[in-house]
């Protein structure tokens, strides 16, 4: 598994499989968030059943999909209170994992300063710079 930590409780993931969950809860994951829509690529496993896998695991699940490039306040909204509300440490997961410390980023642009969030990003891999706007605004 390619698992970057973005911040303490927190890290991003490109696609993990089922049968990853066992490792990941071994690694001291308490919750995984899928935020990769079903069906974005065939054959590619469903969240229903990484769901259960995590499950299996003992670990929470939430599934927030993040269409690329889309954002909307409700999704925003909904990374929050899995943020607030879920065990940590969580691990999330997309295609890629940029998607995932996105959002991630959004969630947590009226906690932390914004130059923080980028060095966050930044430290796992993915480039924030293009979100800067958007976390100013959202500060």
């Amino acid at each position: 598994m390619d698992i970057r930590q973005i911040v303490e409780g927190f890290a991003a993931a490109p696609q993990l499989a089922p049968a990853e969950m066992a490792e990941a809860a071994a690694m001291g994951f308490r919750t995984i968030l899928c935020n990769r829509p079903d069906g974005e690529q065939p054959g590619q496993p469903d969240a229903a059943e990484m769901e259960a896998a995590a499950r299996a695991a003992g670990m929470e699940f939430r599934y927030l999909p993040v269409f690329p490039g889309a954002f909307p306040g409700d999704l925003i909204a909904g990374m929050q209170d899995a943020l607030a509300e879920c065990d940590t440490p969580i691990l999330a997961y997309c295609r890629s994992g940029t998607r995932s410390t996105m959002l991630w980023a959004l969630a947590e642009a009226d906690k932390r300063p914004v130059g923080e969030i980028v060095e966050a990003g930044n430290r796992g891999g993915y480039d924030l710079q293009s979100l800067v706007p958007f976390l100013t605004a959202r500060s």
